[in-house]
């Protein structure tokens, strides 16, 4: 058939025609490509870390043309494909805080995760109370989106405008996973006898003690996290708590192996670890001219741009100062404020172009609290790291550079100049740190596919597909008690006692019996 209507195509049409036929055919018969989407983003949380791995989803999407709406607490500027909706008047910025505020808010999980969760609320209420944000709620059906990205902390309620406006819903995780959130995001919780917890200070729970303690954790953190939310419904409830929790098509997560150990996830989870990462830009000439001047290498030394340095105890300020006057590096130290005594091979400024700097040759180690962003930076440029985890996450994502042989983790407030120094010595003087350093950003580099191509494969895959809902573990449809099989353990129990009681019943009678019998041959013997 295909031959005769080529044929006919020579013998009738004309070379136009004919062409124009073909290429009908191939459109007909080719693959069929997502079109551009109208996606929302929403950035619920006012933090640049988090903003820069939205930013860069943000930039895949507006480059594979789709249309993109943010609301963002830190605009960028309008442009093609995008538009933006400026919150950075109404979310909380959390940029340069007091150590001293971070370690009381944020160290202790018994104030730590209430404060999240009631913060997650209170966001939910002033983005749904601004009145873009209201346009979009209210809109036709004919100027709606088509996919709704959104970043989520500790409450279903950012999945609301999903709900209202019944469309599929991704979820961007800008750190590893939030294991205390994985059973309302996935259905699933994670095992933890080999996931640690998103909270832990350990990589993987290896030993006993630690399995113990990651199994109290992870059931502290769930509960704690529902019996607050489920307590704030209860006292000050708010319109999108009547709307049904909408679970996402796919989770954005920005998490890989070298920063995460292996373990077992659903299909929708998509891991993009190292996604913010973009080409160098250049090192300002003075801070260029300082590095390479180094006979000895340099040391980069931040806290990122949540914690601010100057707020640092004195002692420890102090420790950090003595310590480094001794070593034969030079230090770039990220410094907030002014400094006293300022040791001589010591450059600081507030700021500086960090992945520039860490992909110099000349960088030997990098000091970080560990924040995921960082984390990234430092393996796909091969650095050592000491790390100086303060809090959430950053207690893991170290743990996992120490097991990977390239890092050593210390605590600030307990440092000393000695300290400090034998760690800093031995992290550059002991070549085994650099070359696993190396083979870490090897491995994190070797991959089948980019995670921009990740994020545009699975969004336009999910919108092809009108939300993948096939992509979803069946086990969002069980409750609590069939997901962990108390119903079938609660039959099984009873099952086994019903044996028990008939096998107890039958050796009752059997025994009765013998004794009968053996009473009877007793008496007749006699």
């Amino acid at each position: 058939m295909a031959a005769g209507a080529a044929s006919a195509l020579g013998s009738s049409a004309s070379p136009r025609s004919a062409a124009a036929m073909i290429l009908l055919a191939l459109a007909l018969t080719g693959p069929r490509f997502a079109q551009g989407a109208r996606i929302l983003v929403v950035e619920s949380i006012a933090a640049k870390s988090h903003w820069n791995v939205m930013r860069a989803v943000i930039r895949v999407l507006t480059e594979h043309g789709h249309e993109v709406t943010a609301f963002t607490p830190f605009p960028d500027g309008d442009r093609q494909n995008y538009t933006e909706v400026d919150l950075s008047g109404e979310l909380p910025v959390k940029i340069a805080m007091d150590v001293s505020d971070i370690l009381d808010m944020f160290v202790d999980l018994s104030s730590l995760l209430p404060f999240a969760v009631d913060m997650s609320r209170s966001l939910c209420d002033i983005i749904y109370d601004n009145d873009r944000m209201k346009d979009v709620l209210s809109a036709r059906p004919d100027d709606r989106f088509d996919l709704i990205i959104i970043e989520p902390l500790a409450s279903d309620c950012v999945s609301y405008v999903a709900s209202k406006l019944r469309v599929p819903l991704i979820y961007v995780v800008p750190s590893p996973m939030i294991t205390y959130m994985e059973r309302s995001f996935l259905g699933h919780v994670p095992n933890p006898a080999v996931v640690s917890n998103y909270l832990a200070r350990h990589a993987v729970p290896g030993t006993f003690v630690q399995r113990f303690g990651n199994v109290v954790l992870l059931a502290y953190s769930v509960f704690t996290v529902w019996y607050v939310e489920w307590k704030l419904k209860r006292s000050a409830p708010k319109f999108y708590d009547a709307a049904a929790p909408v679970q996402p098509s796919a989770v954005f997560v920005n998490s890989h192996f070298v920063s995460e150990a292996a373990r077992p996830m659903p299909p929708n989870v998509v891991q993009v670890g190292g996604l913010h990462l973009e080409q160098p830009k250049g090192i300002p000439s003075d801070v260029l001219k300082f590095i390479e001047e180094s006979p000895n290498g340099v040391i980069y030394f931040t806290f990122g741009s949540v914690v601010k340095m100057s707020t640092m105890p004195d002692n420890v300020q102090k420790a950090f100062k003595e310590a480094l006057a001794q070593v034969p590096q030079r230090i770039l130290w990220k410094f907030e404020g002014i400094m006293d005594d300022i040791p001589k091979n010591v450059m600081i400024k507030s700021w500086f172009p960090q992945r520039d700097i860490l992909l110099h040759p000349n960088i030997k180690l990098f000091i970080s609290h560990g924040g995921i962003s960082g984390i990234y930076e430092t393996v796909d440029a091969g650095v050592p790291v000491l790390g100086f985890p303060l809090f959430y996450d950053q207690h893991r994502n170290i743990a996992n550079l120490v097991d990977a042989g390239m890092a050593i983790s210390m605590d600030l407030l307990s440092v000393t100049k000695d300290t400090f120094l034998n760690s800093i010595l031995e992290l550059i003087n002991n070549e085994k740190y650099m070359k696993n350093a190396k083979t870490t950003s090897w491995r994190f580099k070797d991959r089948p596919m980019s995670p921009e191509k990740s994020i545009a494969y699975w969004t336009d895959y999910i919108h092809r597909h009108n939300g993948a809902e096939h992509l979803k573990s069946n086990a969002l449809n069980l409750s609590w008690y069939q997901y962990f099989l108390l119903d079938v353990i609660f039959v099984m129990l009873i099952l086994i006692c019903i044996i028990l009681f008939i096998s107890y019943t039958i050796l009752k009678l059997i025994y009765q019996y013998s004794l009968r019998c053996l009473r009877h041959f007793k008496e007749k013997s006699e």
